[in-house]
């Protein structure tokens, strides 16, 4: 085997190894402990939680299912793509499931087009939706953003459009797929934000019931925005400023969000194990 035909086994495993030190890493210094003391109740948030974790992949995977016909195996790989992304560095995952598709070139004559054409309208569909939000939370936010944050919000916006418009105009030259499939695929992305967006909050509204699905829709409408809004420092402490603003202190928002993102990891970590026991298994039979 020559090295240019090794090469996507080793990308492969580096990112895996990434991935494993970067979850030791975040589970280390999420106090676990804490977390198990403050785990909701209610075990419709647990399985609401779940529908929400496993959109982005299972939404990827109908994606290349009908572009490449991939098999069920191809799900490990989308969910590894997933965490590579949050815990090593952005767009890490789809190096990741490049090197995977990759390395099965009999099933996937050329892979490179397609993931970045997916990888692209994803990033787009985020925008649009973000942009949607952004004017649909404008009148709610105005006890909570200082005149300097109406100005940050203003130049985020415009980044994010100014990002989006060369894809739309050069869209011949920076696309490979059929148009027909590049609209089919955008509408996947936004089917899968949308519907994200609203399990995360009746998973939120399940562990906290007191407080109305309305406002978890907000907030998670504003977790969203604040999330791929370029040019706003500290992104996590402006979402919680906002929440607790608009719910207050006493009312276990911030342990909810510490276990969001704790259970979160714990997935990750428990998926990386169950893959990697699994490929060691069928690599020794």
């Amino acid at each position: 085997m020559t090295a240019q035909s090794r090469w996507p086994a080793i990308l492969g495993a580096l990112l895996t190894l990434a991935m494993v030190a970067g979850l030791a890493r975040g589970i280390a210094g999420s106090g676990v402990q804490g977390l198990w003391q403050a785990l909701p109740a209610n075990p419709l948030f647990y399985i609401t939680f779940v529908f929400v974790y496993v959109a982005l992949p299972v939404g990827d995977f109908i994606i290349f299912r009908r572009l490449w016909h991939i098999p069920v195996e191809g799900l490990a790989a989308l969910f590894k793509k997933r965490i590579a992304n949050e815990i090593v560095i952005g767009y890490s995952g789809e190096a990741y499931f490049y090197a995977w598709a990759k390395a099965r070139s009999r099933m996937v004559a050329a892979p490179f087009g397609a993931v970045k054409d997916v990888s692209i309208l994803s990033a787009m569909a985020g925008n649009v939706i973000t942009l949607a939000l952004v004017v649909m939370a404008l009148p709610f936010v105005g006890e909570v953003l200082r005149p300097a944050d109406f100005r940050l919000l203003a130049w985020s916006v415009a980044i994010l459009v100014a990002i989006s418009l060369p894809f739309l105009i050069f869209a011949r030259r920076v696309f490979t797929l059929p148009r027909r499939s590049l609209w089919w695929i955008f509408g996947v992305h936004v089917v899968r934000l949308v519907g994200g967006t609203i399990l995360l909050a009746l998973a939120w509204h399940f562990a906290l019931p007191t407080i109305a699905i309305g406002v978890w829709l907000m907030l998670c409408a504003a977790r969203m925005l604040v999330s791929r809004l370029p040019l706003v420092p500290n992104k996590d402490l402006l979402f919680a400023n906002f929440a607790i603003t608009l719910i207050g202190y006493d009312n276990g928002l911030s342990a909810l969000l510490a276990v969001t993102a704790g259970i979160t990891l714990l997935i990750h970590a428990g998926l990386i194990a169950m893959f990697s026991l699994f490929s060691l298994i069928r690599n020794r039979v």
